[in-house]
């Protein structure tokens, strides 16, 4: 296909498409085919970059990462469990924010407990971290979870990613890629109604601002209000996310993104259920929430200033920098003093938060040729800056003694003890003088893929030198240097084939003190992991299978020494997670696209001398069977031509609660099992999309033995969503 065409024009399976040098598309795209060029292509007015064209659009696959992850390499080439959440898969499982379901397209990811703003996901038996654009936004509380309106991908790294990161948990991240400017003209608009009084409409706007087509932009609006199954119980939320991007030159871009999320909600807290008996002893739409409680309010702001250089037709030159603002006020109900008649007091403070973040990064992708060994080089400085400030030190108690009971009595707008005022006179800063966490680093990356036998082999060698200063509440600090090694290997069978070894690692500090007056050791990671992986059909179906051993060493307990007021530490602890991860995602059959995936995890304690946590104990947070599958059928063709219909099952077996289980007459947290599906007709202008979930109205939670009593939250039983979207 010629590369320097003006005015060119392109068939693919019957539909004429004109494509000029000014078009810069990313993709172009109708039931059956898919243009597609490399979204970091920089401009020219005389020359086109190279464009593939597909008979059918690959809509649950992906072969490439995006620019943000760095590796600039195709992901079977990786030697890493690596899988990218098309916009295809969440728009087909009605996903409109990521805590909705995410977890239910990729092998052993699973969330946890939330508080309707920001969202927590497990993988391998421990947090994910949460990167946004290749930044790691990962924090205590915060920031908001990110709507899909603005949303082009979720990628997801599992295990240690050295490459990325290396402090942190060993779970890996899931990065959230937004949405770009195409310079190809066009819109889409899309209204939702839902179960519980759920409208929501958005808005996409993709263009140019400029005749050269060197000035383009997008620009993605959404608005949503919803009601729960329980009572005064509510979400308002919305997004502005315009983002402007500047061709310099032919070598040459910078782009400027802006997001806004805005967030009110009834209490934090008012999702969670307690009881005396054990897990669906009150009913799942069961509601502790006053209704004439202060709304939670929070604001998100986002700032990210991208600059790419092409220095040379092998070396690339990415800065970029952001700066990140997060701020909630509400408050969080929570019940004590539990009895067995189901006598409760509710309890309310404060849940105040600011979050600010600051991030620098400057890296450089290169290739290389000495002889017969081929040079893939990565290199770079990442930087950032995390100060965060909590303040839940008001309290106010709702209830007398046996004036609120869990079986007798629903909230009616009139407690005990009237509603709370809090004190906000001060900025949260004075408030949280001694509730506030700060961690500042910066780490130094060198990769280098070596290619032998015509890239046959691939051997990656890469370190990362890391300095991380922590302080917490204002008592502890700790700083840190550590150096982590990675090294892969991958075997290139074929094109489409590949087997890997992997050996990465990471650390995460820990703040306390040894009886002889030694600082605690940091929890240090070491992951081994093989796989193979293999594209299907000119891949339209992507496989995986991967197997891993992560040793988590140096964990503390309390010194059993201790006396009076004495806080010394003891490094006794380690745990290890093995696990197997299988997954299956793309075309099986002309339009039959399949999303399956199975996980096998077991993660157990191997070293202690703590007896709240004997060796074979095993650790919170995971299930250890895993299994999710999705299938779309969709008619290519005839009278029913854009008609389709999925369903998809979601099974977490042998699952372990949020916090260590204490073993003595506790119940064992109910198996999840879940059916949802999905009706709906597209053509190039419009579709119908009708997402029904929990099909079999099953009562799903998740939760733990807290003390003496049970506290949980369940998901609603049978719910629908019909979206309307029209393209323009």
């Amino acid at each position: 296909m010629k590369k320097n065409a003006i005015g060119m024009v392109l068939v693919a399976c019957g539909m004429t498409l004109p494509v000029t040098a000014e078009a810069n598309l990313t993709s172009v795209k109708n039931n059956e085919a898919d243009i597609h060029v490399d979204s970091t292509a920089v401009h020219s007015e005389h020359k086109l970059g190279e464009v593939v064209v597909n008979g059918r659009k690959q809509t649950y696959t992906e072969k490439d990462l995006s620019s943000t992850l760095r590796l600039n390499m195709p992901i079977i080439q990786i030697p890493q469990n690596i899988h990218v959440l098309t916009k295809d898969v969440l728009d087909d499982l009605g996903i409109a924010s990521a805590d909705e379901g995410i977890q239910r397209t990729v092998s052993g990811v699973s969330k946890l407990e939330h508080w309707g703003d920001y969202l927590r996901i497990n993988a391998r038996g421990s947090r994910m971290a949460a990167f946004r654009e290749g930044m790691n936004f990962t924090s205590t509380w915060g920031p908001m979870t990110e709507d899909m309106s603005y949303v082009d991908r979720i990628e997801f790294v599992k295990g240690p990613a050295g490459f990325m990161m290396s402090n942190g948990e060993p779970a890996g991240l899931y990065n959230v890629v937004t949405k770009k400017p195409t310079g190809y003209t066009r819109g889409n608009a899309s209204i939702t109604l839902g179960s519980y009084d759920y409208y929501r409409a958005a808005l996409d706007l993709d263009g140019h601002l400029d005749k050269q087509n060197k000035l383009q932009y997008r620009f993605n609006v959404m608005g949503m209000s919803t009601n729960s199954m329980r009572a005064n119980e509510f979400t308002k939320r919305y997004s502005i996310a315009p983002v402007l991007r500047y061709l310099i030159n032919d070598k040459t871009t910078l782009t400027l993104e802006y997001d806004l999320q805005y967030m009110q909600s009834s209490d934090i807290g008012g999702s969670y259920i307690f009881s005396p008996f054990g897990y669906k002893s009150v009913a799942r739409n069961y509601s502790l929430i006053e209704p004439g409680m202060e709304p939670t309010k929070a604001y998100d702001h986002t700032v990210i200033l991208n600059f790419q250089h092409q220095l040379s037709d092998n070396w690339k030159l990415t800065v970029q920098g952001s700066y990140s603002n997060y701020a909630r006020t509400g408050t969080s109900l929570w019940a004590y003093n539990i009895e067995e008649n189901g006598n409760m007091d509710r309890y309310v403070t404060n849940a105040d938060v600011l979050n600010e973040m600051k991030f620098g990064q400057i890296y450089l992708n290169g290739k290389a040729q000495t002889g017969k060994v081929s040079h893939k080089i990565m290199t770079g400085l990442d930087m950032n800056n995390k100060h965060a400030w909590y303040d839940w030190s008001q309290s106010y108690a709702l209830d007398s003694t046996g004036t609120f009971n869990v079986f007798r009595d629903t909230p009616s707008g009139t407690p005990y003890y009237g509603y709370p005022q809090f004190d906000r006179t001060k900025d949260i800063k004075e408030r949280a003088n001694n509730t506030q966490i700060t961690q500042s680093s910066y780490g130094l990356y060198l990769q280098d893929v070596l290619g032998f036998f015509n890239d046959k082999l691939l051997l990656t060698l890469a370190g990362r030198f890391t300095h991380v200063e922590d302080a917490s509440y204002g008592t502890t600090q700790t700083k840190e240097n550590h150096f982590s090694p990675r090294v892969g290997l991958t075997y290139n069978l074929d094109d489409n084939t590949s087997f890997y070894a992997l050996y990465d690692q990471t650390f995460s500090p820990q703040m306390g003190q040894l009886r002889n007056g030694n600082k605690v050791k940091p929890i240090v990671s070491n992951n081994w992991e093989i796989g193979a992986k293999r594209n299907w059909f000119d891949g339209r179906l992507q496989t995986s299978l991967s197997l891993y051993s992560i040793l988590i060493d140096n964990q503390i307990s309390a010194d059993p020494e201790n006396t009076g007021s004495e806080n010394y530490y003891i490094q006794v602890g380690q745990s290890v997670s093995k696990g197997i991860e299988l997954d299956i995602n793309g075309e099986i059959l002309p339009g039959l696209n399949l999303l399956a995936n199975y996980a096998l995890t077991n993660y157990k304690v191997t070293k202690s001398e703590d007896p709240t946590s004997p060796v074979g104990t095993h650790m919170p947070g995971y299930a250890k069977h895993q299994f999710n599958v999705w299938l779309k059928y969709q008619v290519l063709s005839g009278f029913l031509k854009g008609f389709h219909i999925g369903l998809g099952e979601t099974s977490l077996i042998d699952r372990s609660t949020w916090t260590f289980a204490d073993g003595i007459n506790e119940e064992p947290l109910p198996n999840y099992i879940r059916v949802d599906g999905s009706l709906g007709w597209k053509n190039d202008k419009l579709s119908v999309l009708l997402n029904v979930n929990n099909i079999m109205n099953a009562y799903l939670l998740s939760g733990c033995k807290y003390g003496n009593y049970y506290v949980w939250q369940s998901e609603p039983g049978r719910t629908f969503r019909m979206t309307l979207s029209y393209n323009f």
